[in-house]
């Protein structure tokens, strides 16, 4: 069994310790926000961490209201722009903590009076030291290049700071309550997709919402670990241009969970399929025409990170399948370092 598989198997239990430890520091910091309000929001991440810094930043700006900008980091440690402004919020997701791109931005914001924030699975990275805060994933270790269990800790994390901001009972409750959902969604069965992918070379996987930056996330396991030319893209703005290559037998995967973006989605679906591509539709069971059955949260925003659960172990079914090691992708290593 690999890594990868052990890994994702075990977030359901990382999560777990993730929601039992930390309350006071989480609603300290909830309240602290409600009470200075951030003049700006900036999100620093990179590969994996960036998709869970596009969840954060969605629930941000759709549950409070606040627009949220992910920062190039280049404009600091390249371009040495002067974006030191009174009142930032500035959140950091990373695995290990160690990339000069992320940590010499949240020094440089942290030096000039900036709320800095590290959502990272190594509590003594650089990172974490040059943060003001500091939100460890509990993640435990991870060894596969592939994050997994560690993503779906940013995923949590990022939306516990939402909860503690927002203070939505409901929200609070459903993410008390994911353990047991990702525990289900780890055992689902998703083999249907690793039969339908075996033999291609490119797809498209497509989200809206929240459900894009789970898109995102996936694309990239599929090029790690399938060397799969995989690109994920908005349901609206696939109709935009790149619809225009999906012809007879074209791969998508489509996430559609519960939710606003939901009806739109089915319906791209049913556009898609009509016009004869391929689609592998995630949707919860009672949806028609679902291939790979969506395990509910316990509240629908919630949906997404129960989609990535399912998804880890197929992909990493898929990736042995095609002949690939998927604990040890091709030219990368599970520290990058970057400026």
């Amino acid at each position: 069994m690999s890594r990868m598989l052990v890994e994702a198997r075990e977030a359901p239990s990382a999560v777990a310790r993730l929601l039992d430890l930390g309350d006071t520091s989480y609603e300290a910091f909830g309240a602290f926000l409600r009470e200075v309000p951030p003049t700006g929001i900036l999100t620093l991440a990179r590969g994996s961490s960036d998709h869970a810094a596009q969840h954060t930043a969605y629930l941000i700006m759709a549950h409070l209201g606040r627009l949220v900008t992910s920062l190039p980091m280049s404009l600091v440690t390249l371009y040495h722009a002067n974006l030191a402004k009174p009142g930032l919020l500035v959140l950091a997701f990373s695995q290990s903590g160690q990339s000069p791109d992320l940590v010499d931005p949240m020094a440089y914001f942290t030096r000039n009076g900036a709320t800095t924030v590290a959502l990272v699975n190594d509590a003594a990275s650089p990172l974490a030291r040059e943060a003001s805060r500091v939100f460890p994933l509990l993640s435990g270790e991870e060894r596969s290049v592939a994050a997994t269990k560690s993503f779906i800790g940013q995923l949590v994390a990022g939306a516990r700071i939402v909860s503690a901001w927002e203070q939505d009972p409901a929200f609070a409750a459903g993410l008390q309550a994911l353990p047991a959902a990702l525990e289900a969604a780890a055992r689902v069965d998703w083999s249907a997709g690793a039969r339908a992918l075996v033999g291609v070379d490119r797809l498209f996987i497509l989200g809206r919402g929240t459900g894009l930056a789970i898109a995102s996330e996936a694309a990239l396991k599929l090029k790690e670990t399938c060397g799969i030319q995989a690109e994920a893209f908005s349901g609206a703005e696939v109709r935009h241009g790149p619809m225009a290559i999906v012809e007879e037998g074209f791969p998508l995967l489509v996430f559609a969970p519960r939710g606003p973006a939901q009806a739109g989605l089915l319906a791209l679906t049913h556009d898609l399929r009509i016009q004869g591509a391929r689609v592998l539709l995630a949707a919860p069971p009672e949806v028609p025409g679902v291939d790979l059955p969506l395990i509910p949260a316990p509240h629908p925003e919630l949906d997404t990170i129960s989609a990535i659960q399912s998804f880890y172990p197929m992909v990493e079914a898929l990736s042995r399948a095609r002949g690939f090691d998927p604990d040890h992708p091709p030219h990368l290593s599970k520290v990058t370092k970057t400026r």
